[in-house]
């Protein structure tokens, strides 16, 4: 299981020690380290089933910064996927990335009912 996170996001940071708390192995990526890829976030909006503005950090500065409110409605899904391998601040996080499902953004409820068996 991959567990995406940008280290010094509070909501990171939280979701990280919840992980270790209830035992849950994951491998840790860096998301502007290692910026997802176009590709694995069509994977993944795909596999998901959620609406691709999910992915986006529709809290962050950037996001704001770059009216992406009013320029999405506007731009294609391929489009879009390019806009957020461009850059992992854009990208909501943090992500869990599983065989056989996606968790955006942490919800203990959600999260716990996946990941604590």
């Amino acid at each position: 299981m991959l567990f995406i996170e940008y280290p010094k996001c509070s909501t990171c940071q939280k979701t990280k020690k919840w992980l270790d708390a209830h035992d849950v192995s994951y491998v840790d990526r860096h998301i502007v380290e290692e910026n997802p890829t176009a590709e694995e976030l069509k994977h993944w909006h795909e596999k998901s089933g959620l609406p691709l503005k999910k992915f986006f950090n529709t809290s962050g500065m950037l996001y704001k910064e770059m009216k992406l409110k009013d320029k999405l409605p506007n731009m294609t899904e391929t489009e879009q996927y390019e806009l957020l391998s461009s850059n992992g601040m854009l990208v909501k996080r943090p992500l869990i990335v599983a065989d056989d499902y996606i968790l955006v953004g942490f919800k203990e409820a959600e999260w716990m009912e996946k990941l604590v068996k």
